[in-house]
Parts: structure tokens; C-alpha cells; sequence
């Protein structure tokens, strides 16, 4: 998981095995909860140098 800031810069939040079930909801989410916080996934990026799935998503703000 990968976050992207409001200056465009991208930081790493997460890594981890995903199961084949995991990876085909990502075509019904819009959120995820990472943490604790709770995040709007963007897109995805296959990354075939590093063999790895990226998911670009941004931090929503916490009402209250």
C-alpha cells in the first residue's frame, strides 16, 4: 500500500501477502482500513520489476 500526499509524493504504509480472495475484492472496494485509518483506494499499479501488486490510496479525514 502505497500513500499518496497532497505534494504527490508516494509513501510506503503497508506490505503483506495478499490470498487470491483479497485480491479479487479489490474490484467491489473504495475504502480500506489500514492501522486503524481508514483510506480511498485510487488505483493499482503492477509492479513487474519488484514482482508486487501497488495500491495507491490517500488518508481520509477524521470526523469528530
Amino acid at each position: 500500500m502505497m500513500e499518496k500526499n497532497r505534494d504527490g509524493s508516494l509513501i510506503p504504509i503497508d506490505e503483506r501477502e495478499w490470498s487470491l480472495e483479497m485480491l479479487e475484492s479489490l474490484h467491489h472496494v473504495n475504502y480500506c482500513v489500514i492501522n486503524g485509518r481508514e483510506y480511498q483506494t485510487l488505483e493499482g499499479r503492477l509492479n513487474i520489476d519488484k514482482g508486487q501488486i501497488e495500491l495507491l490510496v490517500v488518508k481520509m479525514q477524521n470526523e469528530g
